[in-house]
């Protein structure tokens, strides 16, 4: 039960331990549960929590650059809006592919496709265009990346520098992304609202204030709040 199989059908098996090891990421089988969960443990507000899924791991992404998008066209609208728009996206800027057996998909757009795109002819309004042309030109001019030896810190100061790109969504990128097991979005509304246990939602230095006991897994501690709300 506390398992991953993975089948691969890949051409080139060369690109099997890459496949392997980005694989690994995505689904962050190499986490130390068991030390994540003694301590979140010890906070009563995820106590109860921890105890009901207690191999909670931070569900990755394949590409960076996707997951950056899909956390841009997600502010401010609801999940099925935000979808709509990803689905948009996919059909007029994806690159036609074709799997082995003949069946035809689109692969996500690179950032050199985005770049410079007119993408408010998906719908999206003009301040949410430019900033996704602009992380497509940052990470074309490596301006940003999505290396995994990088600090925190930084990841989020290089992130926020770009139109458009708050805290709070440099943090989700980080977290998803990266993998960061301290990537904390504090301004979370759905976060605000579990910690203020019923009462008006707090601040977000309030939240921030609360989840220094759960360095350096507050990645995790965000999972458990969100899957619980």
């Amino acid at each position: 039960a506390d398992a991953l199989a993975m089948t691969v059908d890949f051409p080139d098996t060369a690109r099997l331990q890459t496949i392997c090891a980005r694989v690994r990421r995505l689904f962050d089988v190499d986490s130390d549960i068991a030390a994540i969960t003694a301590q979140l443990a010890r906070d009563p507000r995820l106590r109860g929590f921890v105890r009901r899924h207690p191999g909670q791991r931070l569900p990755g992404g394949w590409d960076g650059f996707e997951i950056a998008v899909r956390a841009v066209l997600g502010q401010q609208v609801s999940v099925a809006a935000a979808r709509t728009l990803a689905t948009r996206l996919l059909e007029r800027f994806g690159e036609p592919a074709t799997l082995p057996n003949g069946e035809a998909f689109r692969l996500f757009p690179s950032p050199s496709t985005l770049a410079d795109a007119d993408l408010t002819r998906i719908g999206l309004t003009g301040a949410r265009a430019k900033t996704l042309n602009a992380i497509a030109r940052a990470l074309c001019d490596r301006g940003v990346d999505f290396r995994p030896d990088q600090s925190l810190d930084n990841f989020v100061a290089s992130w926020c520098e770009l139109p458009g790109i708050g805290a709070w969504t440099a943090h989700y990128i980080a977290m998803r992304a990266l993998g960061h097991p301290d990537a904390f979005p504090a301004a979370d509304l759905v976060l605000r609202k579990m910690l203020a246990d019923g009462g008006t939602a707090l601040s977000a230095r309030a939240v921030e204030a609360l989840a220094e006991r759960w360095r350096p897994w507050r990645a995790y501690a965000v999972m458990h709040l969100w899957r619980n709300a």
